[in-house]
């Protein structure tokens, strides 16, 4: 039975959201319907956790500090797994970042932000204080004692769930890629394991990922990065030091099971540097790329078959 690619595009979360699903010519409607709801499903997940969005439920949390609220499943999800990464990651990811990325300009959503009209705030380093002491679970309930960006977990999080939304559609061929943030799941339209091409390589210097029920996201400070009186800034803030804006690498790409762990490792990896990165996507056996600023490409060994 002849296979034909359905794919849409559209604007979510602050970047380019991008699905195709592989399927027969019968099943032609079924898919457009099954595109207006992934649409749909981005924008209820967008309305729960963007800052940028005043009646978000992220929102609201930040804006009763302190008080138990009422939160939804998938709050209390990202809640949690926050800790368990911040614990994991020994303080490299830290939703707590939120109050240096507004001292140093960023405010509004990228695109409509300007970082010229006002001078960067004096940024104070970051408590000390476990993420778990700030983000408090009780039941159905959370409170939070700081104000939180979600903005490291949530794309992964929400690509997990349209992915999964998919699979229990019935679809078993199909890519989710919400920004770079991507699912591939089966086989494309000619049978074929997914191939995604590195977006920072180059065509000297070629990498061509192929995946087949795997994820894989890059972090990185080319697009996100601007200046402030004089100071190179980009949004991935490190926790342990804000003041320091490394841009030694120009990202790391991870390939993990879930898009949600590739989204956070490598933020973590890149925040690490290259020889901690590298070290620690050696301990744990992960398939991570280091693109240096030079543009020279570091594997970490399960990558160099690539």
């Amino acid at each position: 039975m002849d296979q034909h690619i359905f794919e849409k595009e559209w604007h979510a979360l602050g970047t380019d959201i991008y699905v195709q699903i592989v399927g027969t010519a019968a099943q032609a409607t079924e898919i457009e319907s099954t595109f207006l709801e992934v649409q749909k499903l981005y924008a209820a997940q967008e309305h729960i956790f963007s800052r940028f969005d005043s009646a978000s439920a992220l929102s609201f949390l930040n804006a009763h500090l302190g008080e138990f609220c009422e939160a939804s499943p998938d709050m209390l999800a990202v809640a949690q797994r926050s800790i368990q990464y911040f614990q994991e990651s020994a303080g490299l990811f830290d939703p707590r970042i939120l109050e240096t990325l507004e001292k140093i300009g960023y405010v509004k959503s990228f695109t409509e932000n300007s970082f010229t009209t006002e001078s960067v705030s004096a940024v104070e380093e970051m408590s000390e204080r476990d993420l778990a002491q700030d983000v408090v679970i009780q039941g159905r309930q959370l409170k939070f004692l700081r104000r939180l960006d979600f903005s490291g977990i949530a794309k992964g999080y929400i690509t997990d769930k349209v992915a999964d939304f998919l699979r229990e559609k019935g679809y078993q061929n199909f890519l989710v890629d919400s920004g770079g943030d991507m699912f591939a799941a089966g086989r494309d339209s000619v049978g074929d394991q997914w191939g995604i091409a590195l977006e920072e390589s180059t065509d000297e210097n070629a990498i061509l990922l192929t995946l087949s029920g795997e994820a894989v996201a890059t972090s990185g400070n080319v697009r996100r990065q601007w200046q402030r009186e004089g100071k190179k800034l980009h949004h991935l803030v490190n926790p342990l030091n804000v003041t320091e804006f490394s841009f030694a690498l120009q990202s790391v790409t991870v390939v993990e099971s879930t898009v949600e762990r590739a989204d956070v490792m490598a933020k973590v990896l890149f925040l690490s540097g290259l020889e901690k990165g590298l070290a620690i996507a050696e301990k744990k056996e992960m398939k991570a790329i280091f693109l240096q600023a030079n543009g020279e490409m570091i594997k970490s060994k399960r990558c160099l078959n690539i």
